[in-house]
């Protein structure tokens, strides 16, 4: 999560901020990996790729949206944009995936090597946008076998037709749970055994009564 996305004066910042300040993006990003670390489930940071100048030089098949970026140089590279928003700088214990290109942390990277080292096969996935980089994470996910929950309210996008089009259309077609922030919450908070019988699953992230989340990530998307 990194200056330009989410902090004022970004240079995609007033993009996005129409639309995350009444979703209230921010505070409910900050709540969920605050629950997370709470839970013990541990959190992975994908970054998008830091802006060079040289960057797509010789390239043969840049998209649109690269080029748009690059001409803007978004996340340059050890500017303020891109550096990390003060609310989501990373732990120890945190895992930090290598840089993607486009809008997969999948691709290009190693995040699925790491959570398959961690032992994780169940993803909540949170960050911008809601429509590109954490659908087409989520989506790569689920293709590749992972259990996928998006938070609803903890993720944005440049309009209301656009996070509409993310949770309304696109998402239901992959994604195993789709909650908002008090959902989540809800769900990772320890079942009270006399509301769950032995082996009952609690809420659509499949938390076994014994609150397994040894197989849970966290995955913070830029």
């Amino acid at each position: 999560p990194y200056n330009d996305f989410l902090s004022a004066g970004g240079k995609l910042a007033d993009r996005a901020m129409e639309v995350a300040n009444r979703t209230g993006t921010v505070p409910n990003m900050r709540a969920v990996v605050d629950a997370a670390r709470r839970s013990g489930i541990t959190v992975f940071y994908v970054p998008h790729h830091r802006a060079r100048l040289t960057d797509f030089a010789g390239w043969k098949h840049a998209s649109p949206y690269q080029l748009g970026a690059h001409q803007l140089q978004v996340f340059a590279e050890g500017s303020w944009g891109g550096a990390w928003h003060p609310d989501f700088l990373p732990q120890e214990g945190d895992v930090m995936v290598r840089e993607h290109w486009s809008a997969s942390g999948f691709a290009n990277t190693d995040l699925d090597t790491q959570l398959k080292q961690h032992g994780v096969d169940r993803l909540i996935v949170i960050g911008l946008l809601a429509n590109t980089c954490v659908e087409t994470t989520a989506k790569y996910g689920a293709e590749l076998g992972y259990h996928v929950t998006l938070v609803k309210d903890a993720t944005a996008a440049f309009s209301g037709l656009a996070m509409q089009a993310a949770h309304e259309l696109d998402g239901p077609t992959y994604a195993h749970a789709l909650l908002g922030l008090d959902g989540l919450v809800q769900a990772l908070r320890p079942p009270a055994a006399d509301h769950h019988p032995a082996g009952e699953l609690v809420d659509d992230l499949h938390l076994a009564v014994d609150h397994r989340v040894d197989d849970v990530a966290l995955v913070e998307r830029l």
